[in-house]
C-alpha cells in the first residue's frame, strides 16, 4: 500500500468561536476537535502527520508537541491562506513519499470510513482526490462543477459562480488526497492576485485539470464533515455525537431508560447488560461492566464500575474510583482515586477520597476520608468486612484493619487493629433541668425587652 501522510490545518483564529479558548481546542464528546481529527487520521493509516498552527496559539502547539512529538508541527506566520498553510507543511514532510491527505482541524465527526474513499480513489489512479457533501443549505459553500463522466472542472466558489453553477447540489468539504510532489508543485503555482492576497487551496483543482491530471470527488454524508466555526456549530456537532453514542451504545445491548437524557464521551465504555437510569453524565475514562446498575443523576469520570455495582442515585465518581463487583455507592457519596472490593457499600452522604476499601466493608453515612492537609494527599485503607460508623472522619494516613468498628462520630487519627472497636468522641455529660432554666431566662429577658 502506499504511504500515506496527513497534513491536519489548525492555524484558524477561530475568532467567531468568540472564546479565548483556540478554536480548535474545543471539546465534542469531552475531547478536542483537533485530537479527535489526529485519531481519524491516524486510524485511516497516515504514519506522519504535519500539524499546521498559528503563532497566536502556544496552546495548540503545545497539544500538538505533547501528543504527537516537535517534529509534527509547522508554523503559519502570517497566515496567508489554506495554499499557503499546506505549503508551511512542507518541512514537515521532507522525506515522505506517498499521498498526502489535506483535512481541517475543525471536523470532529470525521471518521476513516469518510477518508478512506479518498486514497482508493488515489489507488485507481485519480490524480487528485476531493472530498465533498450535499449540504441542505449550499449557500456559502464551493460547488463541485463535474464533467459528464463525473470528473470534476472546477470548484466554483458562491461569489464567482454563475446561475447554472449555482445549481449544482455538491459542495466541497475541504478535504483532499494527492501524491505528496504532485500537490507540492501545484501549490508552488497558486497566486494570490485576490481580495484578500491569500493562497487558496482550491486553486489546485484548475491547475491540476489544466495539466490534463484526473480529479474525482467522493461524496460524504454532511454530519461528518460539519465544521465547527461557532458555538451553535459545536453544539450541534455535541447533539450528532450524542446521537450516535447513544444509538450504538442501544446497538451493543446497554439498557438506556431515557436515552435522550444520558451524556457520552469519545470513549465511554459500557458493556452489554448494563443498565443506565435517566439524566446519567459519562466523562471521560468511564468502563462499566455488565450488570451494573447506574442510577439518575449520576456524574462519572475517569472510574471502572465492576459488574454487579450500584452507582446512584446523585453519585459523583471522579478520577481513580475503581468500584468493585457488586458494591453499592448510593446517593450523594463522592469517590476519588479509590478502589471498593467486591461487594462494599457506601450508600449515603460521604466523601472517600484516596485509598481502598475492602470487600464487604461498609461505610455508615456522612463519613469522611479527610486525605489533605492544605499541601499533600494521604491514603486510608478500610480492610475487609470493617464497619465504619456514621459520621467518622477517617483522618488519613489511617488504616482500619479487617473485621473493625469505629463507633458513630468517632474521628479516627490512627490505626484501628482488626476486630477491634474504635472509639473517639468526647464522653456524653447530662445536667438536670438545665434546659428548663434555660428557656425560662429566656423568656424573661424577652418579655422585660417587650416592656421597655
Amino acid at each position: 500500500m502506499t504511504a500515506r501522510a496527513a497534513v491536519i490545518l489548525a492555524a484558524g483564529q477561530g475568532t467567531r468561536m468568540k472564546s479565548a479558548t483556540p478554536k480548535v481546542l474545543h471539546k465534542v464528546g469531552g475531547r478536542t476537535l483537533l485530537d479527535r481529527v489526529i485519531d481519524t487520521v491516524e486510524q485511516v493509516g497516515c504514519e506522519r502527520v504535519v500539524v499546521v498552527v498559528g503563532a497566536h496559539s502556544p496552546a495548540v502547539r503545545q497539544l500538538v508537541e505533547a501528543r504527537l512529538g516537535p517534529g509534527a508541527v509547522t508554523v503559519q506566520d502570517p497566515p496567508l491562506g489554506t495554499g499557503h498553510a499546506v505549503m508551511a507543511a512542507a518541512p514537515g514532510l521532507e522525506g515522505f513519499e506517498g499521498d498526502v491527505l489535506v483535512t481541517n482541524a475543525d471536523c470532529p465527526l470525521l471518521q476513516p470510513a469518510d477518508l478512506e474513499p479518498l486514497f482508493a480513489m488515489r489507488a485507481e489512479g485519480v490524480d487528485l482526490a476531493l472530498l465533498g457533501f450535499e449540504p441542505a443549505d449550499a449557500l456559502l459553500y464551493g460547488r463541485l462543477i463535474r464533467g459528464p463522466a463525473g470528473e470534476v472542472r472546477k470548484i466554483a466558489e458562491p461569489k464567482d459562480a454563475a446561475p447554472e453553477e449555482l445549481a449544482a447540489t455538491s459542495c466541497y468539504a475541504g478535504m483532499l488526497a494527492a501524491e505528496k510532489r504532485a500537490l507540492m508543485a501545484w501549490l508552488s503555482r497558486t497566486g494570490n492576485d485576490n481580495a484578500k492576497g491569500e493562497y487558496y487551496l482550491t486553486e489546485i483543482v484548475s491547475l491540476a485539470v489544466a495539466d490534463g491530471r484526473g480529479v474525482r470527488a467522493h461524496i460524504a454524508p454532511e454530519s461528518a464533515v460539519m465544521g465547527c466555526d461557532t458555538p451553535m456549530q459545536l453544539a450541534a456537532a455535541e447533539a450528532v455525537f450524542q446521537q450516535h453514542a447513544r444509538a450504538q451504545a442501544l446497538a451493543d445491548g446497554v439498557a438506556l431508560q431515557a436515552p435522550d437524557t444520558v451524556h457520552f464521551a469519545w470513549d465511554t465504555r459500557l458493556e452489554a447488560g448494563v443498565t443506565v437510569e435517566p439524566f446519567v453524565v459519562f466523562a471521560p475514562g468511564v468502563s462499566v461492566e455488565s450488570g451494573a446498575v447506574i442510577r439518575s443523576f449520576s456524574h462519572l469520570e475517569g472510574a471502572a464500575v465492576r459488574g454487579g455495582a450500584v452507582i446512584g442515585p446523585y453519585a459523583r465518581l471522579r478520577p481513580g474510583a475503581d468500584i468493585g463487583e457488586e458494591a453499592h455507592i448510593g446517593n450523594f457519596v463522592e469517590v476519588k482515586k479509590v478502589k471498593l472490593g467486591k461487594g462494599a457499600k457506601a450508600n449515603h452522604l460521604s466523601y472517600l477520597g484516596d485509598g481502598t476499601v475492602g470487600a464487604g466493608a461498609n461505610i455508615g453515612a456522612g463519613t469522611i476520608f479527610c486525605n489533605y492537609d492544605g499541601f499533600d494527599k494521604y491514603e486510608t485503607h478500610v480492610g475487609e468486612g470493617a464497619f465504619i460508623g456514621s459520621d467518622s472522619a477517617l483522618v488519613a494516613p489511617v488504616t482500619v484493619g479487617a473485621g473493625a468498628f469505629t463507633g458513630t462520630g468517632s474521628v479516627i487519627t490512627r490505626d484501628v487493629p482488626p476486630d477491634a472497636l474504635a472509639l473517639a468522641r468526647g464522653l456524653q455529660v447530662d445536667k438536670p433541668g438545665w434546659a428548663a432554666t434555660f428557656r425560662e431566662r429566656k423568656r424573661a429577658e424577652k418579655a422585660k425587652r417587650g416592656k421597655a
